[in-house]
C-alpha cells in the first residue's frame, strides 16, 4: 500500500475511533444523568469545602452546588470495586419527608492507583433534634423493611429555621430478611444496642440529660451504666435479648426508679416514655408509631402549637396511605382533632376500594371512630 494513502487510512481509523469514543462519552453521561450521577465539576473549588463529619465509615464534606450555589453535604466513602454500595441501593430507594435526601452520586480516585471513592450528594440540612420526626422516620424505614442500625445524634440533620428533621447516614442499614443472619454489634459507642427503639431511646434520654445516659469506653462499662439503671436483667429477659448469655451470672443490682435518673424539673410524659423506650425486652419497647401517639407529644397535636421563632410547625401530620397503613389502630391518635378529616377522607377510600362489608374489623372500628369524630367537629 502507497505511504500516502496508508497514512490517510490511519487518519480515519484515528476520527472513527475518537467520535466513538465522544459518542460513547455522550451516552455514558445521558445514561449516568437518568441514573442520578453527576460530575464533580458541577461542584465549587474544594477550597469552598469544609468537613462537616467523619467516622469510621467515610468524611463529610460541605460544598456548595456551582449552577444553583445549593449547599450540599458530600459523604466520600471508599468503595470495593467488587461489591456493590449497600448504602447508595437504600437510599436510591427510599424517599420520605424526614428521611434525607439523595440528590446525585459519582465516583472519584483517591491518592492510591487503586482506591476508588463514592460520593454521595445529599441535601445539607444543620444538625440538632426533634424526637417525633424520628420516630415517624423510624416507622416509615421499618415499614420499607430497613433498619437504620446506626440512630445517634450525629445522624439526626435538623433545619433550625423550619425544625424539619432529617434522618441520615444509612451506611449501616439493612433489609430486614427472615432468616437472614444479622450483624449484632455496629452502632457507635454509647448507641451500640441494634434495636433503633433503644437507640432512639438513647437520644431522647441525652437530650433530656444533656449527657449519654449510658457512657463507657466499651461495651462492658455501657452494660454497668445499663444494669446501674435497669437493674441486673432477668434471665427471662436474658433470653429475649441474647439466648447466647443465659447462664452468663451478673451482679445482682436493683433498677434505679426513673424519676432519679432525671432532673427534678424534667416532663413525667418524657420519663414515662423513656421508661417505655428502654426496655430490657425487644417486645416490651414501643414500636416507633406508638411512641409518635405517647402523651410526651401532645403538645404538637394543638392547634395552636407553633415553633420557639413563631412560625408554624412543620406538616408533621401528612401521613401517606402507607404510613396510615402502619399501625391503623393508632390513627385517631396520631391525628390532631384538625386532621381527623384528612383521616376520614382516608378512610373513606379504604371503604369504597375494599367494598361495602369489611372484613376487617380493626378497620371498621377506627372508620367509626372517626366518622364520630368528624361529627362531633361539625357540630
Amino acid at each position: 500500500m502507497p505511504p500516502r494513502r496508508c497514512r490517510s487510512l490511519m487518519r480515519l481509523t484515528e476520527q472513527f475511533a475518537a467520535a466513538a469514543a465522544a459518542f460513547a462519552a455522550a451516552a455514558a453521561a445521558a445514561a449516568a444523568a437518568d441514573d442520578g450521577i453527576m460530575s464533580k465539576q458541577l461542584f465549587s473549588s474544594k477550597a469552598d469545602s469544609r468537613v462537616i463529619g467523619n467516622g469510621s465509615f467515610g468524611v463529610v464534606y460541605l460544598a456548595k452546588l456551582t449552577d444553583t450555589n445549593e449547599l450540599v453535604a458530600i459523604k466520600k466513602v471508599l468503595q470495593d470495586k467488587r461489591f456493590k454500595n449497600r448504602e447508595l441501593q437504600i437510599m436510591r430507594k427510599l424517599e420520605h419527608q424526614n428521611i434525607v435526601k439523595l440528590k446525585y452520586f459519582f465516583y472519584s480516585s483517591g491518592e492510591k492507583k487503586d482506591d476508588l471513592f463514592l460520593n454521595l450528594i445529599l441535601e445539607y440540612i444543620p444538625e440538632t433534634l426533634y424526637m417525633y420526626q424520628l420516630f415517624r422516620a423510624l416507622a416509615y424505614i421499618h415499614s420499607m423493611g430497613v433498619c437504620h442500625r446506626d440512630i445517634k445524634p450525629q445522624n439526626l440533620l435538623l433545619d433550625p429555621d423550619s425544625a424539619v428533621l432529617k434522618l441520615c447516614d444509612f451506611g449501616s442499614a439493612k433489609h430486614l430478611v427472615r432468616g437472614e443472619p444479622n450483624v449484632s454489634y455496629i452502632c457507635s459507642r454509647y448507641f451500640y444496642e441494634v434495636s433503633d427503639v433503644w437507640s432512639a431511646g438513647t437520644v431522647l434520654a441525652e437530650l433530656l440529660l444533656g449527657q449519654p445516659i449510658f457512657p463507657g469506653d466499651s461495651g462492658v462499662d455501657q452494660l454497668v451504666e445499663i444494669i446501674k439503671v435497669l437493674g441486673t436483667p432477668t434471665r427471662d429477659q436474658i433470653q429475649q435479648m441474647n439466648p447466647n448469655y443465659t447462664d452468663f451470672r451478673f451482679p445482682q443490682i436493683r433498677a434505679n426508679p426513673w424519676q432519679r435518673v432525671f432532673r427534678p424539673r424534667t416532663p413525667p410524659e418524657a420519663v414515662d416514655l423513656v421508661s417505655r423506650l428502654l426496655e430490657y425486652t425487644p417486645s416490651a419497647r414501643l414500636s416507633p408509631l406508638q411512641a409518635c401517639a405517647h402523651a410526651f407529644f401532645d403538645e404538637l397535636r394543638h392547634p395552636d402549637c407553633k415553633l420557639p421563632n413563631g412560625r408554624p410547625v412543620p406538616p408533621i401530620f401528612d401521613f401517606s396511605d402507607q404510613e396510615l397503613r402502619i399501625e391503623p389502630n393508632l390513627n385517631a391518635a396520631l391525628l390532631p382533632p384538625n386532621s381527623v378529616r384528612g383521616s376520614l377522607s382516608f378512610l373513606q377510600s379504604c371503604h369504597k376500594s375494599e367494598g361495602a362489608l369489611w372484613q376487617d374489623h380493626d378497620s371498621l372500628y377506627i372508620y367509626a371512630s372517626a366518622c364520630l369524630s368528624f361529627e362531633i367537629l361539625e357540630h
